[in-house]
């Protein structure tokens, strides 16, 4: 009989104790897996941003407008490849809780700076040269079951209208997806014009400029010169990379790194906490045994690699189980979840860290347990029998 055999059955002697074990192990990388998967692409804006592309805010913040009169400014700047511009609509779609991101943009430098938006290229010219056309986004229209040639109302619940209206009406004219799924494709445009025209305030102001130079190197030169022309201006700016924009916008709803940390630690800690006490009993329980087999000849660090071993299976064999849940379930959400969390899966980085993980939690509650096992007396050991 081989130490693996050995191991196997010394697991599994007790099955209710290991099926216990298993399961506790088991959530606690379901957890890890589904909170990684989602802290991945919650944190992915970051990833996905151009290097050469810069984003303009108001210094006081990016809820506050800027003139329009700034674009055309800053595209005389050196250095500077493209400027388009965006602004917040807040929309929905005949219902309130029905959210619809939406943004009012200019039409051909928006596509110039997010060049990797693809669609048909007469769905863009149609988008391009049609005043109330939506570009929508391909998980957006999926969520709502629209279509190119369908017409609809966007409501806001900022703006309103000269005539007291919020609805503005759309064609759907074009749809758009990207090549990577993790880019978003879960919002709309339309028409900076359109939008702003009928405006009964803030007519003429703009949300953020999107910036793209000429070579990533110029980033801090082109964004001193943009932050510097305004300077003591009404509507001073704050020019940043797009990486860090996304990164602070993603930080307006909390650190939700720090939340993960608590959530994930105070389950591993439990289970540690578990685990440890349920190893160092079954050692106790077997203190004869171990006693019998050193007799036989079993040496202590043979013995102590043993119990380790035990504990390092449990482990990963609980942790694999969990990980490949979690997989699961995050295949079964992610189409449901792709208008939200566009690109939703279990990031290769986040299964490798919990594999090492669930090897580094068998190590840490087998330890204790292998060194009692070591040094078992036989005498003592056989006298308490």
């Amino acid at each position: 009989m081989n130490d693996l055999t050995l191991i196997r059955k010394n697991l599994f002697r007790k099955k209710l104790r290991a099926i216990l074990l298993t399961l506790s192990i088991l959530i606690a990388f379901l957890i890890f897996g589904v909170l990684g998967a989602f802290y991945s692409v919650w944190s992915s804006g970051g990833a996905l941003a151009a290097d050469n592309r810069l984003i303009t805010v108001n210094r006081i913040n990016f809820t506050v407008s800027m003139p329009y009169a700034y674009w055309n400014r800053v595209a005389a700047l050196d250095g500077v490849e493209t400027v388009s511009h965006a602004s917040w609509f807040g929309g929905y779609y005949q219902d309130p809780t029905q959210f619809v991101q939406t943004f009012a943009v200019d039409p051909e430098t928006y596509l110039e700076a997010y060049a990797e938006l693809t669609m048909p290229a007469d769905q863009r010219e149609a988008f391009l040269t049609t005043r109330d056309c939506l570009l929508v986004g391909a998980d957006l229209a999926g969520q709502y079951g629209w279509s190119v040639g369908d017409t609809i109302p966007l409501l806001s619940n900022i703006w309103q209208k000269n005539d007291g209206s919020s609805s503005w009406e759309f064609n759907i004219c074009a749809v758009f997806d990207a090549e990577d799924d993790k880019v978003p494709a879960n919002y709309a445009m339309f028409h900076y014009d359109y939008y702003n025209e009928p405006l009964a305030f803030n007519q003429d102001q703009l949300g953020w400029l999107i910036i793209n130079t000429t070579d990533p190197a110029l980033n801090d030169q082109v964004a001193r010169a943009v932050d510097e022309m305004f300077a003591n201006s009404p509507a001073e700016t704050e020019t940043t990379t797009e990486a860090a924009f996304n990164e602070a916008f993603a930080n307006q709803f909390g650190n939700i790194a720090l939340i993960l940390l608590f959530v994930v630690g105070s389950a591993f800690t439990t289970i540690l906490i578990i685990v440890g006490f349920t190893m160092v009993t079954a050692i106790n329980e077997r203190t004869g045994e171990i006693a019998v087999m050193k007799t036989l000849g079993f040496p202590a660090p043979r013995i102590f690699r043993m119990v380790l071993s035990e504990s390092v299976m449990l482990s990963l064999f609980g942790g694999l189980l969990g990980l490949g849940l979690a997989w699961l379930m995050i295949a079964a959400v992610a189409p449901v979840a792709a208008a939200f969390l566009p690109g939703l899966s279990l990031p290769p980085s986040v299964f490798w860290v919990g594999v090492g993980l669930s090897v580094l939690l068998g190590l840490l509650t087998g330890l204790v347990p292998a060194i009692n096992a070591q040094r078992v007396k036989i005498v003592t050991a056989l006298g308490k029998q």
